[in-house]
């Protein structure tokens, strides 16, 4: 019995481990994409692009140290001061109009995932208390239409 309990342990581990691998690797890829495209690595940024959670990323050491170390160099220069005329006046308020709405879309998708994930696990959940209770877990054919 301990044989086969020490065999469950280790394959858990090797898991996690392969699975905690995969999420570097998908965070570096994030960041290598995101300064290959000119954009500011920001922990948000990474967290959005690579598919991983904000707590890995501060709590992984050398990918927390390379997001700063970015972010610090990519400190914004300021933009010359255009000339004044209407259009370039309707121009710069239509691209920071486009701007908030870019950022609040992002937003927006970013809370519909996190909604998402909520609604798989409980989903998941339910599943494995109901095949707990020795309930059938095989979805059953739903008839759509007349009978």
């Amino acid at each position: 019995m301990t044989d086969s309990r020490t065999k469950r342990t280790q394959t858990l581990a090797a898991a996690a481990k392969a699975k905690s691998q995969a999420k570097t690797e998908a965070a570096e890829k994030a960041i290598r994409v995101l300064v290959k495209r000119g954009e500011p690595v920001t922990f948000q940024a990474v967290q959005r692009e690579g598919g991983v959670s904000h707590a890995f990323l501060y709590n992984h050491p050398d990918l927390r140290g390379r997001i700063e170390r970015l972010r610090a160099q990519a400190r914004p220069i300021p933009a010359p001061a255009p000339a004044v005329n209407t259009e370039s006046t309707l121009v710069l308020a239509l691209t920071g109009q486009l701007t908030q709405l870019k950022r609040q879309h992002h937003q927006e998708i970013q809370a519909l995932r996190e909604a998402l994930e909520q609604a798989h696990g409980e989903n998941l959940d339910l599943r494995r208390e109901l095949a707990r209770r020795g309930g059938d877990t095989a979805p059953r054919p739903q008839i759509i239409g007349p009978r």
